[in-house]
């Protein structure tokens, strides 16, 4: 029986395989071709493995093995596997071939997989020319036949999600080399199991995240469900909206390889072109979570006026900042009982002129329920420190929960993570709206209207830490001690002088 690789294995074997890609051009670019092809690895393991599963019943019988596998999650047309590929690595023509095999699973797989592919060619020069394209490709092929890249659910007894740890290994590595357009498809994992907690979604909700990405914060949000007796549970349905092509396809590779095949992710721009529409209006979710780009510019402000009845009522944000337009989207999203949570800059919570309306509105019609401050340097891209915001339409009190969570946090040389005690003390205060010193206060609306609306974390939770009195007697006898060594020290080197006739 073939010895099961860790998942730390997995994973390095997949790091190394971007080798093949390394120094020919940018990883913003290269990340697709791997994280597809791993896509297409894993579609074929699978597909061998229910293959050899009939085999075992039916024999020789391939028409019945045919029948089976056409009623299976997904259909691999003949000659559109991994195995295949292998076959044919050396043929002149391999990049165009792949190409072909990918038009062929979309074809066959419209409804779950339509346009996946579509952004993304292994016949492209962006690989090099043909000998070096080809070079490259039969290195690739190469990297995805070693045994530690084997995803075949029989090796795993369908006990560990390995390929779905691999694959969000692969998009946070390839986020932090990204720079400063890392975050914009990434949300840290800590930070993702952070605002699933909050939220808290149920067994039945609707999730849904505007600003989808590569859907690693959809995704972890799902896996917070629970039944009734507390074991995960797949009765959700999750919903998204991504507006960068490239990066919308990775969230539907990434939703489909954890078995989230009927996520419905839509590729358009949320403010402006929202598509996931029901009757007359937008859709409506049970729980709505986002990490929109902060402070994004060029939003759709000149659009704006023109839906003011509907999602600008509370007013339009600034033409130059549009964290309250994506704020504005969900909460009008979320449902009568629905829960919000969303990740923003600082200048979120005090910023004035419309955003200060804004936000008086969301706090007077008492849907703010928790400000959560993080620590700085979470997020990819930008070192500076954001919160969280909790929104819920079913409140019953008209208080707040302000946490200062922005002192608790391994301290790494490149980016800084919640540690798990860090999440569990933030959920917990959360959860018990508790009155902590120095770490949470629960502020009544009429300590919120005092500070004029103005969320800034320090004015609700007093962190200062008094210094201890000066001992002036003990300092004086220091400094008196201090000063006769000081005598002593400059008799000793004058002494030296002399004899050195200096």
């Amino acid at each position: 029986m073939q010895e099961k690789p860790s998942q730390d294995q997995i994973n390095k074997m997949l790091w190394n395989a971007c080798d093949t890609f390394r120094g020919a051009f940018d990883s913003s670019e290269y990340k697709n071709y791997i994280l597809v092809f791993m896509f297409v690895k894993y579609l074929s393991d699978v597909w061998k493995d229910h293959y050899n599963e009939y085999k075992k019943q039916y024999g020789d019988d391939e028409e019945l093995i045919k029948r089976k596998l056409n009623r299976e999650r997904f259909v691999l047309p003949e000659n559109c596997t991994y195995d295949y590929i292998y076959d044919h690595r050396n043929d002149s023509d391999i990049g165009e071939k792949i190409d072909k095999i990918l038009s062929k699973i979309e074809e066959k797989n419209i409804e779950k997989l339509d346009g996946v592919f579509r952004n993304i060619s292994f016949n492209s020069e962006k690989l090099g020319q043909t000998k070096d394209r080809n070079r490259r490709l039969l290195n690739l092929i190469n990297d995805f036949a070693k045994p530690e890249l084997d995803f075949r659910p029989s090796l795993w007894d369908g006990k560990q999600d390995v390929l779905g740890e691999a694959y969000m290994y692969l998009l946070e590595k390839f986020a932090s080399g990204a720079g400063k357009k890392g975050g914009e498809f990434f949300t840290p994992k800590e930070v993702s199991q952070l605002l699933a907690k909050l939220v808290a979604p149920k067994a039945g909700d609707r999730i849904f995240d505007p600003t989808a990405g590569s859907a690693s914060l959809l995704v972890q949000v799902a896996e917070e469900v629970k039944d009734k007796d507390g074991n995960p549970s797949r009765d959700f349905a999750i919903y998204g909206q991504e507006s960068n092509g490239d990066t919308w396809a990775l969230s539907k590779m990434n939703c489909f390889i954890h078995g989230m095949d009927a996520a419905r992710i839509e590729w358009c721009d949320t403010l402006n072109n929202p598509q996931l529409l029901e009757g007359n209006g937008l859709m409506k979710f049970d729980v709505v979570v986002a990490n929109p780009p902060f402070s994004l510019d060029k939003w759709g402000h000149e659009n704006a006026e023109a839906d003011r009845h509907r999602r600008y009522l509370r007013g339009i944000p600034p033409k130059s900042k549009g964290d309250y337009a994506f704020i504005l989207h969900m909460i009008e999203t979320t449902l009568p009982n629905g829960r919000v949570g969303v990740i923003v800059p600082h200048g979120v919570l005090f910023r004035g002129g419309s955003e200060g309306k804004i936000r008086e509105a969301l706090i007077e019609e008492n849907l703010l329920e928790a400000v959560v401050g993080l620590p700085p340097n979470l997020f990819f891209g930008t070192g500076i420190p954001a919160a969280i915001l909790i929104f819920n339409k079913a409140k019953t009190n008209s208080d707040t929960l302000f946490i200062d969570a922005s002192k608790e946090f391994d301290d790494g040389k490149k980016q800084n993570r919640l540690r798990k005690k860090d999440v569990e003390k933030i959920v917990a205060a959360y959860q018990g709206f508790s009155e902590i010193p120095k770490y949470s206060h629960v502020a009544p609306l009429e300590e919120i209207k005092e500070n004029d609306f103005n969320l800034n974390i320090p004015r609700y939770v007093d962190t200062f830490e008094e210094e201890e009195p000066v001992d002036m007697e003990a300092t004086k006898q220091e400094i008196a001690q201090l000063e006769k060594e000081l005598v002593e020290v400059k008799a000793e080197m004058e002494g030296y002088l002399k004899e050195l006739g200096l």
